[in-house]
């Protein structure tokens, strides 16, 4: 019986360090088989028992769980910015600091992808890359060297 507590415990203590809805079905697992200790079942019951209710908890109650505790996470889908077209509000300047652009509303910091490169404030950029919250440009396609909107 100390080993299903222990087991309890543990698969508790593990799902609130790891938040990720797994462990704990495995706690729920261990408190079926510590019942059926009690109850006086042999060890191949309760280890049985312990892995039906587990891998049934994960299976059914899982996917309703993560459903209804975590409704509320935000996608960034940053991803869906690499290689479009930019407008940049401050001039972008690596060896200054300097740069910020808009993209769907939102503004990023911005630096030039090849390092020596030097971007006007109004031109029309290409995103090439984002790492953390500053996106990477280069120069577009579209737009021939040193022109700027109007």
């Amino acid at each position: 019986m100390i080993v299903w507590i222990v087991l309890i415990i543990l698969f508790i203590v593990v799902e609130i360090i790891s938040i990720g809805l797994t462990s704990i079905w495995f706690a729920g697992g261990a408190l079926i088989a510590l019942a059926a200790a009690g109850l006086g079942a042999g060890i191949p019951v309760q280890i049985t028992l312990f892995f039906l209710v587990s891998l049934v908890l994960l299976w059914f109650t899982r996917p309703w769980a993560i459903k209804y505790f975590k409704p509320h996470l935000v996608k960034t889908n940053y991803e869906e910015h690499i290689g479009k077209n930019v407008c940049l509000t401050e001039p972008v300047d690596n060896r200054k600091g300097t740069g910020r652009a808009v993209i769907n509303g939102q503004e990023w910091n911005a630096r030039a992808y090849q390092e020596d490169a030097v971007f006007d404030a109004g031109m029309i950029v290409k995103v090439q890359e984002i790492r953390g919250v500053t996106m990477y440009v280069t120069q577009s396609v579209d737009m021939p060297v040193g022109k700027k909107t109007e």
